[in-house]
């Protein structure tokens, strides 16, 4: 199967303009990506990461069972890759943007816009069918450097530990590795 990995905005607002917003990134960072995925097993040679023609070094944590992946130079905010679902597969990507990049002021203590990690898989179409659209999966992200991200930790729990206990109980809990929930 065939799986597209894509990070888009969440806020319906930035996604009437995402195209503009992508294009005013590469602007800013020519050369750049905003993801990439970190590694793979089963490395099969089409595609690249970053324009090289070898994944990246062994000491970045792996993707497991990926096969074949691509990246588009034109769709820098997009990875496909092949997988077979009977083997045990994750992918590990990175976002190479943060979160403020796409909000006005650019004088630190922004809000930070959301992103959505979404992930789209496609079996086989039919002879001269397009694919079959199998399964989608999104999660929520904010990507913030090192220092803002332990401050905003901080600030989100301090923010949940005053609720009631009632209220507490409708936030997930923190994971090391984020959960995809369906898309519907």
């Amino acid at each position: 199967v065939q799986s597209v990995v894509r990070v888009v905005f969440h806020d319906r607002r930035l996604q009437y303009s995402e195209q503009q917003q992508l294009e005013g990134w590469r602007w800013s960072r020519p050369g750049d990506r905003i993801l990439d995925i970190g590694g793979c097993q089963g490395w099969g040679g089409r595609g690249g990461f970053r324009g090289r023609a070898h994944p990246p070094p062994a000491d970045i944590p792996l993707s497991v069972g990926i096969l074949e992946p691509q990246i588009h130079p034109t769709l820098l905010n997009t990875v496909e890759f092949l997988w077979d679902p009977s083997r045990r597969t994750s992918v590990f990507v990175q976002v190479h943007c943060i979160s403020t990049e796409f909000t006005l002021r650019k004088n630190g203590g922004e809000k930070g816009v959301p992103f959505r990690i979404q992930i789209d898989t496609f079996g086989a179409g039919g002879k001269g069918d397009p694919p079959e659209h199998l399964h989608s999966a999104s999660c929520l992200v904010k990507v913030f450097k090192p220092k803002g991200a332990d401050r905003k930790q901080k600030t989100d729990r301090e923010k949940v530990e005053k609720q009631p206990a009632p209220e507490r109980e409708k936030f997930q809990p923190a994971y090391e590795s984020t959960v995809l929930a369906e898309v519907g």
